[in-house]
């Protein structure tokens, strides 16, 4: 996690969680994590297809010149950016993991921004993991924030972690409803295939990423 931004509210949220994969959507309060609330959303899950902003900080909406309250956060990737961030958001909400993203966004006029993305689950009782808790933060301000919008997006760098070192389906001390495991992998860390790093035997392609089997970030 490079941003101060990412690192406040991941300690935020596994401080609240305590023992549990993840914490209720309920207990999230606003003035604990005010200082990074203008970089944070709230993310709703409707199907494995969209995964919709119930709420978005005003600099993150800033930084895209729009709105992006109803929108599925799914859209303006390429189609393969697209299945590996809808195989994420499943293993947040489905298996209770945490995912790390750099991403770059770039505008019509071909202007880019390195930005780094947090997603965590938020359990709803009677529903499961189904909302998402994030972070998008640029890792530099660019001069022409708020002028020129995000038109599309690429996945440069994943990392999923188990906070308690194993996914939540495996844990037998919680009550949260979980579904089985999507195909991105149980105690998996992922990166870019295009790093061009060695492919370990205990690693395999998810579209295009490696997924290489791994524990506690």
């Amino acid at each position: 996690m490079k941003h101060p931004v990412t690192q406040r509210l991941y300690e935020y949220w596994d401080e609240l969680r305590d023992t549990r994969p993840a914490p209720d959507r309920s207990e999230i309060e606003p003035g604990r994590i005010r200082g990074v609330l203008g970089d944070t959303f709230i993310l709703e899950m409707v199907d494995r297809a969209t995964y919709r902003y119930r709420l978005a900080g005003t600099r993150l909406c800033a930084l895209h010149c729009r709105e992006l309250k109803n929108r599925n956060i799914l859209r303006g990737w390429s189609q393969e950016d697209h299945e590996a961030l809808g195989t994420l958001l499943a293993a947040v909400t489905e298996d209770a993991a945490a995912a790390v993203i750099g991403i770059s966004g770039y505008t019509e006029r071909k202007q880019s921004v390195d930005m780094e993305m947090l997603l965590l689950p938020l359990h709803i009782p009677g529903e499961g993991c189904s909302r998402v808790l994030g972070s998008c933060v640029a890792l530099e301000q660019p001069y022409w924030a708020g002028m020129h919008p995000i038109l599309s997006q690429t996945v440069k760098s994943v990392r999923l972690i188990w906070p308690d070192e194993r996914p939540a389906f495996l844990d037998t001390r919680s009550n949260v409803a979980t579904s089985p495991v999507p195909q991105l992998g149980r105690h998996s860390s992922a990166i870019p295939a295009v790093t061009a790093l060695p492919l370990a035997a205990n690693a395999r392609q998810v579209q295009h990423l490696t997924v290489i089997e791994g524990g506690k970030s």
